[in-house]
């Protein structure tokens, strides 16, 4: 494993544990060059799940990709980078239990926006202008308006009780 910092190849494991609902181990190495320390995942190897594009190209799941689309929405919103990642865990586990081969990236848009309505109404409203590619503010504002009319305060983050 190389040092994602200076690119040495030998390191030192200093923590261990399961991850993502035993799906994974977490590991905590520490370059035995710089000294500085970084996070590896350990999963079983399985049949890619593939994504199909708008466009019918298929592309592999990358969930490297669903969280920084997630990090990109939520960009100075009070919101953990373990808040994040949970809802990318919790939507990989919703994909698993379906026993897919493919998903439509529509699909995999309509999960994110899902959970990011509940999380904060901020970052959905982001996504949702990128996912749904808005072509003017009029498409913006209907959806702003949808959302008022649930009675969600973007101001809060939260349904008005």
């Amino acid at each position: 494993m190389k040092c994602p910092f200076c690119a040495h190849e030998e390191d030192k494991v200093v923590d261990s544990r399961s991850s993502r609902e035993g799906r994974a181990v977490r590991r905590r190495r520490e370059c035995l060059n710089c000294n500085k320390r970084y996070t590896t995942y350990e999963y079983i190897e399985q049949v890619p799940l593939m994504v199909v594009k708008r466009d019918n190209k298929r592309e592999p799941f990358d969930r490297q990709k669903l969280l920084m689309g997630i990090v990109t929405a939520c960009k100075n919103r009070p919101i953990t980078m373990e808040t994040m990642e949970g809802v990318v865990d919790e939507i990989e586990g919703e994909i698993e239990s379906l026993e897919l081969k493919e998903i439509e990236s529509i699909e995999l848009g309509r999960k994110v926006m899902d959970k990011l309505q509940v999380l904060d109404q901020v970052a959905y409203v982001r996504f949702a202008s990128v996912y749904r590619k808005f072509k003017d503010t009029t498409e913006f504002l209907r959806e702003i308006e949808e959302l008022l009319d649930q009675g969600i305060s973007l101001k809060k983050g939260k349904k008005d009780q």
